[in-house]
């Protein structure tokens, strides 16, 4: 694979992965196996190293507690904003108060706390390496995510070592690859539904001009979602209560749960099985002594239809079809003026899903291109239009959220309203509510309601050095101007001494600029250390596989070897096993190469075997026709 300079990646809630254009067509970076999608997990270990991507997910049933899924749902998130989730979180979620009062949530993970924004570039970090450590991308985020989560996602960006050029919406990213740009004109709806989060995004499509009209959704609605509805069923047919916060327990009936959704897209019905190993003991129950840490195993097995999974998910579906609903209201548009649907997210893969989109459009869906992919896809062709300028073509996102002031008694004066295009610029003139005031406090919200007890809360900043006047004599003029990433700079300027202030938000709960600054330089501080821990838990890995399987193949023809070849794979194999406890990478990989020159003969004559037996059942066969 040629290494890009630029990459599309899509940082989501399941799996995350980059694309990037060659020869003028987007195409998905794959490992040497072929798989694009990196799983978006991390699971740390008591060395401190770290696992991320498809070795961390191995580890989920095993060490739950050390392993992390959907940061993608605590991004910009407040404490509050998780209530509802935190009993099915393994892991104990936080909210520290920094000076100024801001608050950043943080994961405790064995006693060490990292925030969203950390682990997020942990992941990215991941798809970095596999691009070939490209050092600009685009990102991706849903269509409905505020502010402080757009904020949030950057800052993974920069920790990662990655200079994000654009944050772009799924939805229009989708489109994108697609190729909806290329026709003359037309509508597109585009529905996306991924692990974690949901949009629906209306956009139109006229001389090489790409305008998003609308967008809503829901940022805690997705393929989760439908695993906590399995989940809950099975919790309640087994007597388990999913609020114990019992780490292992909630990674079974999570695996359980994705299994079965996954295996009903493509069956009628599908096995729900949960076994814990020395598994979580009924409440209240003395604890039996056997299993693991006393605790009896526990098994449970079911059968579930597709029809009875599509009564569990209906409600969660209806929510998403209203969320079409109020994205074409606010396009004034109707189902029947969409000229094309578009499916987005691995979700979508749920036949019921297809089923209720054709519905309500009525007309049946874009699915061509690999739900999973589409998004990288499109964001690689927004890298390539950035860095390039090969297309000529503009794309004209939205502010999914209202942004405005505070103002006196707690309202919320919109400047800047929700579906507006971006960039944008809004003023408006304030005065000050005191005699002698010199100096206003600009509190900052994102969201429709009109009171700000009922909207996000996203900065605040000081207007200083207003002459003192009477009351209402002041002219303070405020400024929202919201980037192309949907980001917020606001300014405030007194127009009759001059007195002015800007400032970029930064969210009330985010990290400041000196902290991602910090977190990056660790980074690239630490970089050797974190290759090496690395690396040397894969030879770990490599070396206890390869002792495995040499041990059970002499158990089938060890009998056939040499004296002298079995005492060489034993002498090589004691030194493997001294080597896997040690530090020394070069010594590991030197003990392995020993390993597998001695275990080669033995390799050799299963591999005889093999070819002897396959020749004998091809005469078998060709013997058999002939008799016929």
């Amino acid at each position: 694979m040629t290494t890009p300079s630029v990459v599309g990646i899509d940082l989501g809630t399941t799996f995350s992965l980059a694309a990037y254009v060659e020869n003028g067509r987007p195409v998905v970076v794959r490992d040497e196996k072929g798989d694009a999608l990196i799983p978006s997990a991390i699971s740390f270990h008591d060395d401190g190293t770290v696992l991320v991507g498809s070795a961390a997910r191995d580890r989920a049933l095993s060490d739950p507690e050390h392993t992390i899924f959907s940061v993608k749902r605590l991004m910009g998130r407040t404490l509050k904003d998780l209530e509802r989730e935190l009993k099915l979180i393994p892991h104990q979620i936080v909210e520290r108060e920094m000076e100024g009062g801001r608050k950043v949530l943080r994961v405790d993970i064995a006693g060490h706390e990292h925030t969203p924004e950390e682990l997020s570039a942990m992941i990215l970090r991941e798809v970095r390496k596999r691009a070939g450590n490209p050092t600009r991308a685009v990102v991706t985020v849903p269509a409905y995510f505020d502010d402080s989560q757009r904020q949030a996602t950057r800052d993974a960006g920069r920790i990662a070592g990655l200079d994000v050029l654009r944050i772009v919406n799924e939805p229009t990213a989708a489109a994108l690859a697609y190729g909806l740009d290329r026709r003359g004109s037309g509508t597109v709806a585009v529905y996306d539904l991924g692990g974690g989060t949901f949009d629906c995004s209306v956009l139109t499509l006229s001389e090489g001009v790409f305008k998003v009209l609308s967008t809503n959704g829901d940022t805690f609605l997705g393929g989760d979602d439908f695993d906590r509805t399995i989940m809950e069923l099975v919790a309640g047919e087994m007597g388990v209560d999913l609020g114990r916060r019992d780490p292992e327990l909630l990674q079974h009936l999570r695996d359980a749960a994705e299994r079965a959704k996954i295996a009903l897209s493509a069956a009628e019905t599908a096995e729900l099985r949960v076994s814990i190993p020395g598994g979580a003991a009924d409440p209240g129950a003395a604890a039996p002594k056997s299993g693991r840490d006393g605790r009896a195993p526990r098994e449970f097995r079911r059968a579930i239809s597709r029809t009875e999974f599509e009564a569990l998910i209906r409600p969660l579906v209806d929510r998403s079809i209203d969320k079409c609903k109020s994205a074409l209201k606010d396009a004034g548009l109707t189902p029947g003026q969409v000229d094309e649907v578009v499916l987005v997210g691995g979700s979508t893969r749920v036949p019921y899903i297809r089923r209720r989109v054709g519905e309500f459009f009525g007309k049946t869906p874009h699915s061509e291109l690999n739900p999973d992919e589409v998004v990288a896809l499109g964001a690689a062709v927004q890298a390539d239009i950035l860095t390039s300028g090969r297309r000529d073509l503009l794309l004209l996102d939205v502010v999914p959220l209202s942004l405005g002031i505070e103002t006196l008694g707690g309202v919320v004066d919109k400047l800047i309203h929700r579906n507006t295009t971006v960039p944008c610029r809004a003023t408006t003139r304030y005065t000050t509510a005191a005699d002698n005031q010199t100096a206003i406090l600009i509190n900052i919200y994102q969201g429709e309601r009109e009171l700000t007890k009922d909207c996000r809360f996203l900065g605040t900043f000081k207007l200083s050095g207003i002459p003192p006047m009477p009351a209402q004599f002041a002219q303070v003029d405020v400024t929202f101007l919201a980037d192309q990433n949907g980001i917020l700079t606001v300014s405030a300027k007194e127009q009759r001494s001059g007195a002015q202030a800007q400032v970029t938000v930064q969210a009330a709960h985010g990290l400041t600029v000196a902290e991602v600054d910090q977190l990056v330089v660790d980074s690239i501080e630490n970089a050797q250390a974190d290759f090496t821990a690395r690396k040397l838990i894969e030879l770990r890995n490599k070396a206890e596989a390869d002792l495995r399987h040499t041990a059970k193949a002499l158990a089938q023809a060890g009998d056939r070897l040499t004296p002298d070849q079995r005492g060489l794979i034993d002498t090589t194999a004691a030194a493997l096993r001294a080597a896997i406890p040690g530090t020394d990478l070069g010594g590991l990989q030197q003990a392995i190469d020993a390993f597998v020159a001695a275990a080669n003969p033995l390799a050799q004559l299963l591999m005889n075997e093999v070819v002897r037996h396959t020749l004998a059942g091809t005469a078998a066969g060709d013997l058999a026709e002939k008799k016929l």
